[in-house]
């Protein structure tokens, strides 16, 4: 399927619209409070936290030495982000500059590596396939590993996440366990993501229960699919667990309903690639230095963390 990618400054338009969506408490149940403590004044007043949790990475010679030749030689990379919301990747109140806890994951394994990461911003749905051409050497986007992915695509693993269900405070839905509780409702999630896929490939259990389908309205705009849930045009929405989590941690009148199904999350290649067995030593050597927990806690993410970086691993199930 032909995707066209939004332009950077629609992009930046969208990620910091949520920004200012975000920007309203301090955090509730649910998970750990990003850490704000060095954040500067415009920064701190968005909840995005910016303390430096990446200069002091080193390189490490050892899993440098893993990298293929060419790569080594030219010492760059051509690295696709897609910027949404916190804690994954969005822009600071400045409109230009990138934090997330995919930007310092990524930042920080180049150090590792002794690489320059030359990174574009590109939508969540156009990156996978701009890999296959090899537009791009590795790609960040929450991108969680499913089996189905991994068929035309490699990972290296660097957190868990998965899949999870928010709403207004005022709905009746208290919880998902199965899809089904879904029927009859409106169910936003972002477009070309694993929740769309879910979403649409067990549409038909409603039916087959005798109860009037949901309907999925998709949203490459992350400000606008949260915009549909105040504003009431959606009943509840289906995105990663981090993200639902700090969203109702800083927007008045939502709460987050449950897990639904988790995912181990990493950077996307093509398939074959060569350089998964350096990005793999790489995350596990942040996870030596203390680097890899110092991410987690900036952006209130510990649990989402992984024993072990791993090379397309079987998807959760």
């Amino acid at each position: 399927m032909t995707t066209t990618r939004p332009s950077a400054t629609a992009l930046r338009t969208a990620a910091l619209l949520v920004t200012a969506a975000l920007t309203v408490t301090a955090c509730g149940a649910g998970g750990a409070a990003p850490d704000t403590r060095d954040a500067g004044p415009a920064a701190a007043s968005a909840r995005i936290p910016t303390t430096d949790v990446v200069s002091g990475v080193r390189e490490d010679p050892a899993a440098a030495a893993l990298l293929p030749a060419d790569v080594r030689a030219r010492g760059t990379l051509a690295l696709a982000s897609s910027v949404g919301t916190p804690p994954g990747a969005t822009y600071l109140p400045d409109g230009k500059t990138l934090a997330g806890q995919d930007i310092d994951f990524a930042d920080a394994v180049g150090k590792v590596l002794g690489l320059k990461l030359t990174r574009e911003v590109a939508g969540f749905e156009a990156i996978l396939p701009a890999l296959d051409s090899g537009k791009y050497d590795v790609g960040t986007g929450n991108f969680g590993v499913t089996d189905e992915r991994r068929r035309i695509l490699d990972f290296v693993t660097y957190v868990n996440d998965g899949q999870g269900f928010a709403a207004r405070r005022d709905s009746p839905l208290k919880k998902v366990t199965t899809l089904t509780r879904l029927c009859g409702l409106t169910v936003a999630t972002g477009a070309g993501t694993t929740f769309e896929t879910t979403l649409e490939e067990n549409k038909h259990r409603c039916a087959d229960a005798g109860e009037q389908p949901y309907d999925v309205k998709t949203y490459a705009d992350q400000g606008a699919l949260w915009v549909s849930l105040q504003q009431g045009r959606s009943d509840v929405v289906m995105s990663t667990i981090n993200g639902l989590r700090y969203a109702v941690q800083q927007q008045p009148g939502l709460r987050f309903l449950n897990e639904f199904k988790r995912l181990d999350v990493g950077f996307a290649f093509k398939k074959g690639t060569l350089l998964a067995p350096a990005f793999q030593a790489a995350v596990n050597r942040l996870k030596k230095d203390g680097t890899y927990d110092r991410i987690l806690k900036k952006w209130g993410t510990t649990p989402s963390a992984i024993a072990t970086s791993r090379i397309s691993p079987p998807e959760i199930r």
